[in-house]
């Protein structure tokens, strides 16, 4: 009974985990973003995204955790210590998502937004916050790929 629960609450994590990132990239980002005005939809993205990587930290930690347990009740296989190490890489890209870059990104909006109300061009200011927006998007798209590993490793 205990492996059965187990083995639900990993395969659980992992919906949580890919179901997240489908539903926000496919679902819920171009339905705001063709609703909302720009001011709008800047500040739901601001509340939006630090608890959407939350999301992927719980889920990471309990996915982790389930298939370390069933590692260790059932004896540890390969496919194990591969689902532990994508966990683990989890875990640290959506910690690094969440902590600094989020944080960057939104500096750097306010920098321009502050900068454009003064009538000034801050093009490599723009470009930075760029960079980091399509950082955090790469980042996502890896973690979607680990997560569709896990789904092969069940």
């Amino acid at each position: 009974m205990i492996q059965e629960t187990l083995a639900y609450l990993h395969m659980l994590a992992i919906a949580v985990l890919v179901g997240k990132i489908v539903f926000l990239s496919f679902v819920t980002a171009p339905v705001l973003a063709r609703t909302l005005d720009p001011v709008s939809f800047a500040r739901v993205v601001r509340l939006l995204f630090p608890r959407y990587y939350a999301l992927g930290m719980i889920s990471a930690v309990v996915g982790w955790a389930t298939i370390t347990a069933l590692a260790i009740l059932r004896g540890f296989t390969p496919f194990d210590l591969v689902s532990s190490a994508l966990w683990l890489g989890i875990l640290i890209i959506e910690n690094y998502c969440r902590t600094p870059l989020i944080p960057q990104i939104n500096a750097l909006s306010d920098r321009l937004k502050e900068n454009q109300t003064r009538g000034l061009n801050t093009p490599l200011i723009q470009k930075r916050r760029d960079t980091l927006h399509k950082l955090t998007v790469q980042l996502n798209s890896a973690v979607l790929v680990m997560g569709l590993c896990l789904i092969g490793l069940i």
